[in-house]
């Protein structure tokens, strides 16, 4: 099913700058990424030439180009000419012009998790944030609590804030937040001082070919702190324990439920559809938490940013009044506006986990009816957790099913959008976008609630729909 593509670098640190020691300019392919644009933009503050190239125009290549950034609109090979270094997405094919030309001149090609982890180095502390669920919301509750309590930090996250205007924020080199993606061991190439692992679950079936190839991938990710770092961990998570037996670092375990664990939650009540818990940390009272964004897993979310913030010297108050401000990240459980009298909310959730807890919590906001628009990602992930997604959408009154996302793979005709609706007793299949909308036109209504889901591009659908404020 998948179709090929390039291979991620492994130079580490040390190499990539012996190999960059006397580059003055940087070209980014792929630029257009949340991950490669923020990537390339901290490489412009730092003083360097930077130029790019991506498909389409955004709003993110267009803030690139006002940031002084060269950025093209086609893949060609003179591109690259005067430039001295490459960094590239692994999305790219490898007979991507710019790829081979870059390889045929000997000009040094850099993968972009291999790059990430050359430029965190600098900094102190250095906290990423792991697991197949929560990682994007995880980075940005904790970019929010280290600006609250005055830290200046650097932020790279999978989504975008508000409160940073993007999904990066060059601050000092004290602190360095960053989002840490599995996917083909890529945070295999990042250097954690604190490493946070808040699930482990079957994903990117791909590449990962078992539970015990993914644990294996944590535990390798979890030692790259040595002996001077910190792991923090989810205690309730039954994979995280199987990949942590015998390890013999520092491990700091948070916990929803058990009383024994580091950091652990109390007293929990949920206040439309949103937890209010006490945090007790090493025995004693952290702080009061009152959270704006919904759902029981945020919970979580919020113990790993509070364990990991004390690591670094962030007290309870800060912890609380930071957790208190943070209203969720772009794409994560984000208001987009009215329909016909419904809120209507964006998730990028795309594993049945992932949309079996939004489902729930939004279930709790206690709107007249529940409706999920779902699209699918990658028909790999669609056929090895079938059954899985099968169960993930019983929150919802109804679920209405778009054309699978392809991403990087070719469809097979093994599974599709249709065969999933037929799965669900409260799916049905629509298809496109154009048709999605016009049978939200005629179905929604007064008080209802819409979660549009996926990690494709069905965040498109809002364009068509004309959405109120």
């Amino acid at each position: 099913m998948r179709a090929v593509a390039t291979e991620n670098t492994h130079f580490g640190a040390a190499r990539i700058r012996e190999m960059t020691a006397h580059c003055r300019s940087f070209f980014f392919i792929g630029v257009g990424g949340v991950n490669m644009s923020s990537l390339a933009l901290i490489t412009k503050r730092r003083g360097y030439r930077v130029g790019g190239s991506d498909r389409t125009e955004s709003a993110v290549t267009r803030r690139l180009a006002c940031e002084g950034i060269e950025v093209f609109y086609s893949h060609e090979a003179a591109h690259i000419d005067t430039y001295d270094a490459v960094v590239y997405t692994v999305a790219i094919s490898p007979d991507n012009p710019e790829y081979v030309r870059a390889k045929e001149r000997g000009i040094p090609l850099i993968s972009r998790a291999d790059y990430l982890g050359y430029l965190m180095t600098d900094y102190k502390n250095r906290v990423g944030l792991s697991g197949m669920h929560g990682k994007s919301t995880t980075t940005s509750m904790c970019a929010e609590v280290f600006m609250r309590a005055d830290t200046d930090p650097t932020v790279l996250s999978g989504a975008a804030m508000r409160s940073m205007g993007g999904a990066y924020r060059i601050g000092g080199t004290e602190h360095f937040i960053f989002e840490a993606c599995e996917y083909m061991d890529s945070f295999l190439d990042f250097y954690p001082s604190i490493a946070v692992l808040l699930n482990i679950e079957m994903d990117h079936v791909d590449y990962f070919k078992s539970m015990a190839h993914i644990e294996r991938s944590f535990r390798a990710f979890a030692e790259k702190t040595g002996k001077d770092g910190f792991v923090v961990a989810n205690g309730d998570d039954a994979h995280i324990r199987s990949a942590l037996a015998g390890y013999a670092g520092r491990v700091i375990w948070f916990s929803g439920t058990d009383a024994n664990a580091d950091f652990y939650a109390t007293d929990v009540e949920t206040v439309n559809g949103c937890p209010h818990f006490d945090i007790v940390a090493f025995g004693k009272p952290f702080c009061r938490v009152s959270l704006k964004v919904t759902g029981q897993h945020n919970i979580y979310n919020a113990l790993a940013t509070a364990a990991a913030a004390h690591l670094c010297g962030v007290d309870g108050e800060d912890v609380a009044r930071g957790l208190a401000s943070f209203s969720g990240a772009q794409r994560r459980m984000e208001y987009k506006g009215n329909f016909q009298g419904a809120a209507v909310y964006d998730d990028y959730g795309h594993h049945p986990t992932e949309v079996k807890t939004t489902l729930e919590g939004a279930a709790a906001m206690g709107h007249r009816r529940t409706v999920c628009v779902f699209q699918s990602h990658t028909y790999s992930r669609t056929v090895g957790l079938f059954e899985e997604f099968c169960g993930a959408f019983g929150a919802a009154d109804e679920v209405i099913l778009a054309d699978i996302y392809a991403a990087r793979e070719i469809d097979t005709g093994e599974v599709s959008g249709k065969k999933l609706a037929e799965a669900l007793p409260n799916g049905k299949y629509v298809g496109d976008m154009d048709a999605i909308v016009a049978y939200l036109r005629q179905t929604l209504a007064e008080g209802d609630l819409l979660i549009v889901m996926g990690a494709g591009d069905i965040y498109k659908i809002f364009e068509k729909m004309g959405l109120e404020e």
